[in-house]
Formats: C-alpha cells, sequence, structure tokens
C-alpha cells in the first residue's frame, strides 16, 4: 500500500466532503475511485473545461477569431434573417 499526501484549500476540502457525504462516499474513497477511473480511460476520465465551460483549445479558437475580426480578417458582410438561415442550412 501507499499513501498519497496532498494540499487542498480547506473550503474546497469541505465542498467536497459535503457531495461525498450526500452520495455516502468518504474522500479516501472518492480518490481510489477517480485514480481507478484515470487507469480505465487512460487519462483524464472527464472532459477538462475553463471558467467558460469550454475547453482549453475551445477558448483559444474564440480569441483567436476575435482578434482576427477586430484585425478585419475572416469576418463576413452583415446578413439579413433570411440570408443567414439560407447560409446556415447549407452547412
Amino acid at each position: 500500500m501507499s499513501t498519497i499526501q496532498i494540499r487542498i484549500k480547506d473550503s474546497t476540502k469541505k465542498s467536497a466532503k459535503k457531495v461525498l457525504d450526500k452520495i455516502g462516499l468518504d474522500m479516501s474513497s472518492a480518490v481510489k475511485l477517480y485514480i481507478h477511473q484515470i487507469i480505465l480511460h487512460q487519462g483524464i476520465p472527464f472532459r477538462l473545461v475553463t471558467e467558460n465551460g469550454l475547453t482549453p483549445t475551445e477558448e483559444e479558437e474564440i480569441l483567436q477569431a476575435e482578434h482576427d475580426a477586430e484585425q478585419g480578417k475572416n469576418v463576413t458582410k452583415a446578413m439579413s434573417q433570411k440570408e443567414a438561415l439560407a447560409y446556415l442550412r447549407k452547412l
């Protein structure tokens, strides 16, 4: 057996404990489950997102598109509602 020690904010630990108590798990069992899921998935067993709910790649693409638009690149002319719907139907 091995031991893992981690440092975490008290408020984060308390919040996690409340959730785990509701589902009947202690912190140690939850961490063990997480580690087993990492092994089964051969990686992080969930989608990693930023505080905006986007993946880092998606967020970077949006920021790049914003930058391009500010530079006048990859910008289309304004469309009416009818034109926009026709354009979207073609995709």
